[in-house]
């Protein structure tokens, strides 16, 4: 990096782009409202850190997040970060599927320069507003020479959380993101970003998705398992034309007999069948509750349901072989 680091801001709406109608109010804000523009003027000391451009690249809610969105977002980040005039970049974003965006991040960007993303639980209007500062530490981590190399991150609420273990495990407190099975990865103290790991599993530039063509993603749906489920749900994701689906079960992703013959049916049929815990986290390991070497499904390791459909979505760029999925999924 140079001296002063020259970074650009990709902005894509949700709540810290919001505004609402009382600024005690969470109820009835307004997510993306805000230009990117805005963003930074909100954060003079921005200026303090490095030299920051914005560019508006989507403004909406992230439950309407898309996979062209997302597309669009990582061709841009590897166009950026192939030319010398960037140092990095920070990405800001709805809470509601950050945790989604910033791992498909993580595979798909192709470079060892910082990827920061960030967001915020409360509009920016609102009393105690975490947007901005939240939006100041993520600039000081973009900014740091210790950020190579070590994936996507997302800084929320001082912590610094890899994207590929964060989860947002609450509703509405600003301290809504955590990584529970493996800790963070840092965390930041006024202009001080202080490391203490980094992403141990493969990740942007050692990754082997290429999504620099793509126009766009397999289809992949979520089944989830519950008490009296039946095949109902995956017959359907099967007769709309899914390439793929993680079934989100109770437990370690068990499958119920009323399911079982669904999942194999579709199976048959070429579809790439993902088990995934409907919990936050926790381990689902291969024949685990269930002989996935025998009806040809993969394990999903410990991604939650979401993030293992990116995964899945981007592994079916490149084979819809069961057993070189799983090999996936024990890689990244």
């Amino acid at each position: 990096m140079t001296t002063r680091p020259r970074l650009q801001l990709l902005a894509t709406g949700g709540t810290i782009a919001g505004a609402s109608a009382s600024a005690t109010q969470y109820v009835g804000y307004r997510p993306a409202v805000t230009p990117v523009h805005g963003l930074l003027a909100a954060v003079p000391s921005l200026a303090e850190v490095a030299d920051i451009t914005g560019e508006q690249v989507a403004q909406v809610a992230s439950q309407d997040m898309t996979g062209a969105v997302r597309l669009a977002l990582a061709q841009r980040i590897n166009a950026l970060l192939a030319t010398d005039a960037c140092d990095g970049v920070i990405v800001t974003h709805g809470t509601n599927t950050l945790e989604e965006t910033a791992f498909f991040l993580n595979l798909a960007v192709r470079s060892t320069k910082p990827v920061v993303m960030v967001g915020a639980m409360r509009p920016a209007d609102a009393l105690s507003a975490d947007g901005p500062m939240n939006l100041f530490r993520a600039a000081v981590v973009a900014a740091s020479e210790q950020a190579s190399g070590r994936g996507v991150m997302v800084v929320m609420n001082d912590r610094i959380l890899g994207a590929r273990d964060l989860h947002k495990t609450d509703t509405m407190t600003v301290d809504a993101f955590t990584s529970p099975m493996f800790g963070l990865m840092g965390v930041v103290s006024d202009r001080n970003a202080r490391f203490y790991r980094g992403g141990l599993r493969r990740h942007t530039a050692d990754s082997a998705f290429d999504v620099s063509g793509l126009q766009s993603l397999p289809r992949v749906h979520i089944a989830y398992g519950h008490e009296d489920d039946d095949r109902s749900a995956i017959d359907a994701f099967v007769a709309a034309g899914a390439q793929g689906i993680v079934h989100a079960g109770a437990g370690t992703a068990s499958v119920s007999q009323r399911v079982k013959p669904a999942i194999l049916d579709a199976v048959a049929r070429g579809v790439v069948v993902v088990r995934a815990p409907r919990g936050a986290h926790g381990l689902v390991a291969r024949g685990m509750e269930f002989d996935d070497e025998a009806h040809g499904t993969v394990a999903g390791d410990t991604l939650s349901p979401p993030k293992a459909r990116v995964l899945l979505q981007l592994a079916l760029t490149q084979t819809r072989d069961p057993r070189a999925v799983q090999r996936l999924f024990d890689e990244y």
